[in-house]
């Protein structure tokens, strides 16, 4: 008895810590944001976004999921609904690099080992730490375009949230698509609300101030699987 439960012990904890498939790839698609200039659109990807993906398989339903992403966001009033804000013209470019990590959960199991097509829709939950460019606007007259003072980097937390869809058609590798929304605890992606130094300057701030921005990811993903098979243990 004492040897079976030894038996069953090792094949449990060496397949819990060492024998579980890990992924490695990237992430291709778009970005878009949304705040106080541009679109009222949630999801319009308008500039390209690049990506590295991680993923540690513990279970077929949970991942642990580490990325690191870049892109520049940009807008154009010009291409909009909203009557005000076109009649603003402004425009927007800022560059975000991301780290993310966080845990994925699949909607059904996702076995990687077996040899038939496997598929599921997953969400992802996590925290994610940004760098951005600081900047604000000063305007140059009702038929001017404003001037763009950038006053350098700042680093902030975004809080990120993932639905995506992914199918391995072998062992070897996973393909995804998937959309990802990051809401950021910064109202400044686009100068509306400039912090430091000009927070106290009401002459730059514009828009609704009380919300923050947000920054969306839309893409394909790609990834490579490695590590050991599990333990299987007979009775």
């Amino acid at each position: 008895m004492r040897k079976q439960f030894s038996i069953l012990f090792f094949c449990f904890f060496s397949g819990y810590v060492t024998a579980q498939f890990h992924e490695l790839g990237a992430f291709i698609g778009g970005s878009n944001y949304i705040g106080d200039i541009g679109t009222n659109k949630y999801i319009h990807p308008n500039s390209p976004a690049f990506g590295i993906i991680y993923k540690w398989n513990a279970t077929d339903r949970y991942s642990l999921r580490a990325g690191v992403s870049i892109s520049n966001i940009k807008e154009n009033e010009f291409r909009n609904d909203d009557l005000n804000r076109f009649s603003r013209s402004l425009k927007l470019k800022n560059s975000i690099q991301e780290a993310m990590v966080g845990i994925e959960i699949n909607f059904f199991e996702f076995n990687l080992h077996n040899e038939t097509i496997t598929f599921t829709p997953y969400i992802f939950y996590g925290i994610s730490y940004f760098k951005y460019t600081q900047f604000y606007l000063t305007p140059n007259g009702s038929f001017n375009p404003p001037t763009f003072n950038d006053y350098g980097k700042d680093q902030k937390i975004a809080i990120p949230f993932i639905l995506g869809f992914k199918l391995n058609p072998n062992p070897l590798f996973v393909i995804g698509v998937e959309m990802g929304a990051r809401y950021t605890l910064t109202d400044n992606l686009d100068g509306s609300n400039p912090e430091n130094e000009f927070a106290d300057v009401p002459t730059y701030k514009f828009g609704n101030i009380s919300n923050n921005d947000w920054y969306i990811f839309t893409g394909l993903t790609i990834s490579f699987t490695f590590g050991d098979l599990p333990c299987y243990c007979k009775d």
